[in-house]
């Protein structure tokens, strides 16, 4: 059987750089904790720091403690806060500084472009759209930068009936648009629905601010499927990039499986259907050794 590993799989810049960094923040409060000294500060990230069950786990027995809410953040009197790649709106930095909590700033360097340009869009007067998932960190994060006069837009007929019956933008002096995306969005979903929505009588300006990375990994992972009997692709059930890419190879690949780690990989279904050839990529939030753990057996499998 020919197996073919997507190269992009894996943790992307900002996922493995956020990573590293609470690992490495861990490994010294225990090197400190060992050392005997007193009044070493708890580490605490806001929000899971990636969408990988496995890795969180890993990081709680290390004393990594998980802060769920802005609410558990305002608790909060003394420790240290890792921001992760995701990144955050306005407010948890207000919170941070008001209540003197010492923080690592992680977030993504294309998400914090991001929190810039609608910052900057927002007080010049424009009305922002952010197309992504409302429920998404990423998205709620760009969300908190963009002031009071935001959409975030999902699906065509998000766009469409924003096209039809947004009350805000009824002022031919007041109707200049900014559009950003969530970096880890479907390019040609953006597409599309910019396409949408410049139909409008807005003065719109598009500023696609989707990562390269995931371009590259989407890309990648469409062509392999398209060359595969069946495809594999390995993330947590939470990542959005990852199910993404689900999406993607499903449609170019109907004997396409969604697994978290090897468990979840049924081999007699891939025997059954006679496979010759297998895809597998992996969404940024997916340890190398759980990529390297499925494809070493699939490989002895076969």
């Amino acid at each position: 059987m020919e197996v073919k590993l997507a190269k992009t799989a894996g943790f992307c810049f900002g996922v493995k750089r956020a990573v590293d960094t609470v690992y490495e923040q861990a490994r010294q409060r225990k090197e400190r904790l060992d050392a005997g000294e007193e009044n070493v500060p708890d580490i605490y990230t806001f929000g899971p720091v990636i969408h990988n069950e496995e890795v969180v786990k890993d990081l709680e027995k290390k004393g990594v403690k998980v802060l769920r809410s802005e609410e558990e953040l305002m608790e909060l009197r003394e420790g240290h806060v890792i921001i992760r790649s995701h990144g955050v709106g306005k407010t948890v930095y207000d919170i941070l500084e008001k209540n003197n909590i010492g923080y690592t700033d992680m977030t993504c360097p294309f998400v914090k472009k991001i929190h810039d340009i609608v910052k900057r869009e927002s007080e010049a007067g424009k009305y922002i759209i952010i197309i992504g998932n409302p429920e998404h960190p990423e998205v709620k994060g760009i969300r908190g930068w963009a002031g009071n006069r935001v959409s975030v837009i999902e699906s065509e007929a998000e766009a469409r009936e924003f096209c039809l019956g947004n009350t805000e933008l009824k002022d031919e002096s007041d109707n200049k648009i900014c559009i950003v995306s969530q970096t880890t969005f479907n390019y040609n979903k953006f597409k599309y629905l910019v396409e949408i929505l410049m139909k409008t009588r807005y003065d719109i300006s598009v500023l696609n601010t989707i990562c390269n990375a995931t371009k590259e990994r989407q890309t990648e992972a469409e062509h392999i499927a398209n060359e595969v009997d069946a495809m594999i692709v390995i993330g947590d059930k939470h990542s959005s990039n990852t199910q993404k890419l689900f999406e993607i190879c499903k449609k170019a690949c109907e004997n396409t499986y969604y697994i978290q780690t090897l468990d979840d990989l049924n081999m007699n279904q891939l025997k059954l259907k006679s496979v010759e050839a297998v895809g597998i990529t992996a969404g940024a939030s997916t340890p190398n050794n759980i990529i390297e753990e499925v494809q070493n057996n699939v490989r002895l499998n076969f």
